[in-house]
């Protein structure tokens, strides 16, 4: 057990554990100091002073870090340290282009936020020069950066090396100089960025931001000519509610459909459907790849991420990749070939968008791969954000909207489609279908719950499947998913799948999502929502899916089926020559 101690905040005291700073340690207490470069899950960087508290005999320190001590006598509103941070955003905003009406973070901006926090009226210190700003970046499908809103905080440049291991955007220059910019200056668009949106997420201005698709998908939707139909994600029904005042983890799904609907989104499909229709075809994959012992381990390629990061950085391991396309980019062609048929509309009048927790997900649907004739199969996809924010345009009331029914035959769905969002679902989803598929028995506990969890991101689960011993790793970040490859490489990786998620925790925690980099907690919640929705349901086993069993019998014919191949997979190659940058 570990021991308690105590220090004193304003004349107060104090417990603590085990808290890694001080800050954390104010917060625990219920007050807190204002930051800008920390975050929970980063490492303490300590670059732009607004956490800073007076301690006695210390004088003025940083709280994020600091490490906490018995009996520390903490001050955290005192002159000094009021003053220091007046001056560092007076400092901040004299440097930054002030268009805060038209800026994407407006509203949602913590330099905005601290600016009237502290009754900031008047700066002190001259603007920017004309001739000193920067050029804004939109060269990314998934991110626009705009250079003349960095606060230099580097928590992008932080989740990027620490989740990601990538290094993509770093600091350049030096004093007054100093910028936070992609490799060489090149565009972002040009780099081996792999869109997973963390950056974003973390970034406390508007220097990094969604790529808004908003007004694309408006312009379909008020066409009386179009029918636009809509899929959204697992992971997006446990967050959406937050942008409305609801807790982490609430399922909103229902009310989300309701929504949807009165936006003007003619029909209304559950990504869960298709995710159940993974399943078919990646537990199959996996058992034919298990008798014949080639192309072990099988990685999982859901994440856009991941398998981008595998054709830049390990083209010689693609063979490893399922070729099974990700659910969003299964449902959509199937879509495109069958609500014509359904639903009496003609293709070039079919307009399909998909709401997605993922950033990469807006580059997923540019891959050529996932076209047919030359047109996307999914033509527009909105984040997590962007659709709380057309809610919001159409004056929708969230919170008092009755919830709706999805609409048929693509809206039923099982507890294994919903747990795709969370890191280890894929995986767990998996092994409740290949396990029946494999023995002819019935599982009988579905609840695999050492592959759940949102804090360790790597773990090797040890599974029998009725005499076979399978161990499967399931991780989230790719650095983890690097230290994966090269055990491959090295000949000792115990696994044989391998199931990988870019952002911490998975799709709950996406680049998409409503921030949540400021409490570490609220993607457990979010998890904990959709392992709940699972439980509930009647359904809990991809292929016990009726819809889905319809969908063969009728249409695909049999998991890994010709038709089945030609319709919901694909084959990756290497890009690495540098062909894929245009996208």
């Amino acid at each position: 057990m570990t021991d308690k101690k105590t220090l004193f905040i304003d004349g107060r005291e104090v417990e603590f554990t085990d808290e890694p700073n001080l800050l954390e340690v104010i917060r625990k207490a219920g007050m807190n100091v204002p930051t800008f470069c920390y975050r929970p899950d980063l490492t303490s960087f300590g670059a732009c002073r607004m956490c800073v508290v007076e301690i006695e005999g210390r004088g003025i320190q940083s709280s994020c870090t600091m490490p906490p001590e018995a009996g520390l006598k903490v001050h955290l509103n005192t002159e000094k340290t009021r003053r220091i941070r007046k001056t560092v955003l007076e400092l901040l905003l004299a440097n930054h282009d002030k268009s805060c009406l038209t800026c994407d973070k407006s509203g949602n901006c913590e330099l905005q936020q601290y600016a009237e926090e502290y009754g900031i009226k008047t700066i002190r210190y001259p603007d920017k020069a004309p001739d000193e700003y920067l050029p804004v970046d939109d060269s990314s499908p998934s991110l626009v950066r705009d250079p003349n809103k960095c606060i230099l905080c580097g928590a992008c440049v932080r989740a990027c090396t620490e989740f990601q291991g990538h290094s993509v955007l770093g600091f350049a220059n030096r004093g007054s100089k100093t910028v936070v910019q992609p490799m060489n200056g090149r565009p972002l668009g040009q780099v081996d960025c792999v869109n997973c949106g963390q950056c974003a997420a973390v970034c406390p201005t508007g220097a990094l931001t969604i790529k808004s698709d908003i007004e694309n998908v408006w312009r379909e939707i008020t066409n009386k000519d179009k029918k636009v139909v809509v899929q959204m994600a697992p992971a997006t029904r446990v967050a959406i509610g937050e942008m409305f005042g609801l807790e982490p983890g609430e399922n909103s799904i229902k009310k989300m459909n309701a929504a949807l609907r009165k936006i003007g989104f003619d029909l209304i499909f559950d990504t869960n459907f298709s995710a159940d229709l993974t399943i078919m075809e990646e537990a199959t994959e996996f058992l034919e790849r298990l008798k014949s012992g080639q192309n072990l381990p099988l990685f999982t390629s859901c994440c856009p991420a991941w398998v981008k990061y595998l054709e830049d950085q390990h083209p010689d391991m693609l063979h490893h990749l399922s070729s099974c396309k990700s659910p969003m980019s299964m449902l959509s062609p199937v879509l495109v070939e069958l609500v014509p048929k359904y639903f009496n509309v003609e293709r070039e009048n079919l307009t399909v968008v998909a709401i997605m927790p993922c950033t990469a997900k807006k580059y997923e649907c540019k891959r050529p791969e996932l076209s047919h004739n030359g047109r996307p199969d999914t033509d527009f996809v909105l984040t997590t954000q962007e659709l709380g924010r057309m809610i919001k345009e159409a004056g929708i009331n969230f919170n008092a909207i009755e919830g709706e029914d999805a609409d048929s035959p693509f809206g039923e769905y099982s507890g294994a489609g919903t747990i795709f969002g969370a890191s280890g679902g894929v995986a767990e989803a998996a092994v409740r279908t290949a396990y029946e598929f494999a023995t002819g028995e019935i599982l009988q506990d579905v609840d695999i719950k050492d592959m759940r969890g949102t804090s360790n991101r790597s773990r090797d689960i040890e599974l029998d499947l009725k005499g076979t011993k399978l161990v499967v790793r399931v991780v989230s970040t790719l650095k983890e998913a690097e230290k994966a490859i090269r055990e491959i490489k090295e000949g000792k990786a115990p696994f044989q799948m391998l199931e990988v998620m870019a952002c911490p925790g998975g799709c709950i925690n996406g680049g998409g999502q409503p921030r949540s980099c400021d409490d570490s907690r609220i993607k457990g919640e979010r998890a904990e929502g959709l392992y709940r929705e699972d439980s509930e349901l009647g359904l809990r086993k991809s292929h016990m899916n009726p819809s889905i069993q319809k969908l063969y019998q009728e249409y695909l014919e049999h998991p890994n089926s010709h038709k089945a191949h030609e319709i919901l997979h694909t084959v990756y190659t290497n890009k690495f020559a540098g062909s894929y940058k245009d996208i």
